[in-house]
């Protein structure tokens, strides 16, 4: 197990939503499971006007998000973990001069004896964090010489290739890039991580992972729910910057990458960006005609409860041409992928909540069951990231039976069969990575630039281009009418259910 040094976890915008219902419960969860280090403090940065106690009321002692955890554990079990928490107020904004923050983090180092090692989470908007990072640098709380630093920030890493540009070289100007640490949960997924080792640890994959026996690939990132109450944010978002360009090409990409040397953070990373680099980039407007789709969802009823249109959700411009279904069908430009075609879609408002990887692979080259109905019922891997996590492989067998009648069965794996095994939360493993300095699952900044490369040209081609089309799809079913004409040839979109041994085709919404 990795050794976690002593250390304090500064959250810049501490008051917001996500320290109360991500961060600190994660942070519980290490506590628990006895990750955290001996000496270890939170302390909470924020503009808000806020005492020591009152913070630790707000995200531990009166949090709705760990009353459920807290209730059977012993007060002083409790209050010691409360103890941790500190907060310092940074007064009108975040811009103005670090120096009394900086002389509370000296004190609680020489208190708590943490070695000058220090974690800057920015849990704010991405506006802050070049002069967060700055006014960081100013104070030299950047500087390695007396302990590591890291700077971790949240997605979204810039709005289109430029912005990412600029937002790389101005937190580059004060950290190095080896103390940015870029965090996309979906990389946190267990189920995720577990591609690598579906692919690299077993002799039954890993030589059939390539264009000779893989017809192609699809991966399904589906949501029931709308836009919520973000409407204002998604409208100037939309589905193809909200997840695919990062939590979905994350996914793309490590299901291209070739085999690294080793587990090391630097070599998996390297082979990452080589995958998403490999990305035929569409340039051409009718190539991205051809090979996207996107839709808004429209008012429907679903259950009986009549659910709006993306266009009547609040926040939202009642002629918002921002799409909540993207799908994009690409290739990849190596030997190991060529000519083989990958279908990534994502969407709002579907029958269920699900994202899945789906393998297909391509039937034997000589049939010899001509009339067994095996037609359209190749060998599928399927890996389903959430909900009802685990691997499900579809294969034929021989109908009990006079004759060759071959019917597809299924060999599945539950990661809730793991009754001893505590699977960790995102943030809960993503946190741990970075106390412990190991970016594995963290991007870095050509990593992210390359899958804006990607995603540019087609969201250029979208707002810009000839003959761009908008189809609307009812709320609760998957996607417009025409999405299936994008998978040319081959057939259908697989439209899962809630279960993972749930049969496409056919989904129950009410």
């Amino acid at each position: 197990m990795k050794k976690t040094d002593n250390q304090i976890l500064v959250i810049f915008g501490a008051s917001g939503d996500l320290t109360a219902r991500k961060l600190v419960p994660a942070l519980f969860n290490l506590y628990v499971a006895k990750q955290l280090p001996d000496n270890f403090v939170v302390l909470g940065a924020s503009r808000s006007d806020m005492t020591d106690n009152e913070f630790r009321k707000k995200v531990v002692l009166e949090s709705d998000y760990l009353k459920d955890k807290l209730e059977d554990l012993k007060p002083n079990y409790i209050n010691k973990f409360s103890k941790k928490f500190f907060y310092e107020d940074l007064g009108g904004d975040y811009t103005s001069h670090y120096g009394r923050l900086q002389k509370r983090i000296a004190d609680l180092d020489t208190k708590f004896h943490t070695a000058g090692n220090h974690i800057f989470y920015l849990s704010t908007p991405p506006s802050l964090y070049e002069p967060i990072a700055k006014n960081l640098a100013e104070v030299g709380l950047n500087n390695e010489e007396e302990g590591w630093k890291r700077l971790i920030v949240e997605k979204p890493f810039g709005y289109d290739l430029e912005s990412a540009k600029n937002l790389n070289e101005g937190l580059q100007r004060y950290f190095k890039e080896t103390q940015i640490y870029r965090i996309d949960h979906y990389l946190g997924k267990e189920t995720v991580q577990n591609l690598l080792v579906t692919r690299f640890a077993n002799s039954i994959f890993e030589p059939l992972w390539n264009r000779n026996y893989i017809h192609h690939i699809e991966i399904t990132n589906a949501e029931s729910v709308g836009v919520e109450k973000r409407g204002g944010y998604y409208d100037k978002s939309g589905a193809l910057r909200d997840m695919f360009q990062n939590h979905l090409l994350q996914i793309v990409s490590l299901i291209v990458m070739e085999p690294p040397i080793s587990d090391e953070p630097e070599g998996i990373r390297n082979e990452k960006v080589k995958a998403l680099k490999s990305l035929r980039i569409m340039r051409n407007e009718q190539t991205i005609h051809d090979n996207t789709i996107r839709g808004q969802y429209m008012a429907s009823t679903i259950k009986g409860e009549k659910v709006k249109g993306y266009r009547e959700e609040d926040d939202v411009h009642p002629q918002s041409m921002t799409e909540t279904y993207a799908a994009i069908k690409s290739f990849v430009d190596n030997w190991r992928w060529k000519d083989v075609p990958f279908y990534v879609r994502t969407a709002k408002r579907m029958p269920t909540k699900v994202t899945e990887v789906v393998i297909h692979f391509k039937t034997p080259h000589h049939q010899i069951f001509h009339d067994s109905s095996m037609n359209n019922k190749d060998n599928k891997l399927i890996i389903r990231i959430q909900p009802d996590e685990g691997i499900l492989i579809k294969f034929g067998v021989k109908v009990p039976g006079q004759g060759f009648k071959v019917e597809r069965a299924n060999l599945d794996f539950y990661y809730s069969s793991l009754a001893q095994t505590h699977v960790m939360e995102a943030y809960e493993r993503l946190l741990l990575d970075c106390m412990q300095g190991d970016a594995t699952l963290y991007a870095r900044a050509d990593e992210v630039e390359a899958a804006w490369e990607f995603v540019d040209p087609i969201l250029n081609y979208w707002k810009n281009g000839k003959d761009v089309h908008m189809y609307g799809y009812a709320a609760g079913v998957w996607g417009p009418e025409n999405s299936d004409e994008l998978i040319d040839g081959i057939g259908y979109w697989r439209n899962p259910g809630p279960n993972l041994t749930d049969d496409p085709g056919f989904c129950v919404i009410s």
